[in-house]
């Protein structure tokens, strides 16, 4: 805690839970405007496998980050960190209460405590790494990773290959493992974070991200993914949701079969969030189904508790 009086109200959870409608919610009740932190949905060209808001969510409060970038474009979590600070420091002028949400961990984590400082590394080892990545799959990078950086290795989410892929071009480039610029100190926040995190029973997570991708489909989420398929190999579309349908625009799966990967790794996504996310004893966790009036009245009272 500092001595600002202002406050960012940062909600988390994992995918499906409901932060949409809750963060709706709390940006009416404290007259704020929310910054989407979810590293899918700035890019224009995906809507429905990235679960953007609604047009009448998008119209019931203001939204900033959300469809803002081309999937052409090259952004990374260090654009994000400064453009939403600057976004905050205007947003502040207005009222000192305003809202962030979203279920990308690292991006989060920009914003609340800074990144880690990593050194610049010459292109060309993204581009080698690339070319085994396509050659040689998935498997390849991760055993490089695990020669090079164990710890890294351990932590990191293994399965997805962008992650990796940073984390190697670092640790080729710099001749050091990744894990090493990691956890530095950084610079502090002149705003006060109170985290909300939504959760449930597995069970019932597990469910209603099984029911969004039934509806994604229905809403047609296979002919967004064949009008993204020629540009396939983009960062930014290297996602739950289409790379399974890629992969069935490919003939590698049956359409049955891609719809149940969806699933499946969106669940194991899920799970993965909620491991980051509650590795910060500070977040406020509620049942999905809590009342809004107790989430209100908890931010409230911890408001005024910073204030003194």
């Amino acid at each position: 805690m500092n001595n600002s009086k202002n406050t960012l109200i940062s909600i988390v959870g994992p995918t499906a839970i409901g932060k949409t409608a809750l963060s709706i919610q709390l940006a009416n009740t404290f007259n704020a405007s929310i910054i989407s932190c979810d590293s899918r949905q700035f890019f224009k060209e995906m809507t429905i496998g990235t679960a953007v808001p609604e047009p009448e969510e998008l119209k019931a409060a203001k939204h900033y980050f959300i469809q803002n970038r081309s999937i052409f474009d090259a952004y990374n979590v260090g654009e994000f960190e400064r453009d939403a600070l600057e976004k905050l420091d205007d947003l502040f002028k207005e009222n000192p209460v305003q809202i962030m949400v979203g279920g990308s961990g690292l991006y989060i984590d920009a914003v609340l405590k800074g990144l880690d400082y990593f050194p610049e590394v010459d292109v060309k080892i993204r581009e080698e790494l690339t070319l085994k990545l396509e050659k040689d799959g998935i498997e390849a990078l991760q055993q490089q990773l695990k020669e090079l950086d164990i710890e890294t290795y351990n932590t990191i989410a293994i399965d997805n290959p962008h992650r990796i892929m940073r984390a190697l071009e670092i640790c080729i480039g710099s001749g050091t493992p990744y894990s090493t610029f990691k956890n530095k100190p950084k610079k502090t926040r002149d705003f006060n974070v109170i985290k909300i995190g939504l959760n449930a029973d597995r069970e019932i997570i597990y469910n209603r991200i099984n029911q969004r991708v039934d509806i994604m489909m229905a809403n047609g989420l296979l002919e967004e993914a064949e009008k993204l398929y020629p540009n396939k190999t983009l960062n930014a579309l290297q996602t739950v949701g289409y790379r399974e349908l890629f992969s069935f625009l490919d003939g590698t799966f049956t359409k049955d079969f891609a719809i149940s990967e969806i699933k499946k790794n969106t669940r194991r996504f899920a799970k993965r969030q909620l491991t980051w996310f509650k590795r910060d004893e500070n977040t406020l966790w509620f049942d999905y189904l809590t009342n809004i009036e107790t989430i209100k009245n908890k931010i409230s009272k911890t408001i005024t508790e910073n204030e003194r």
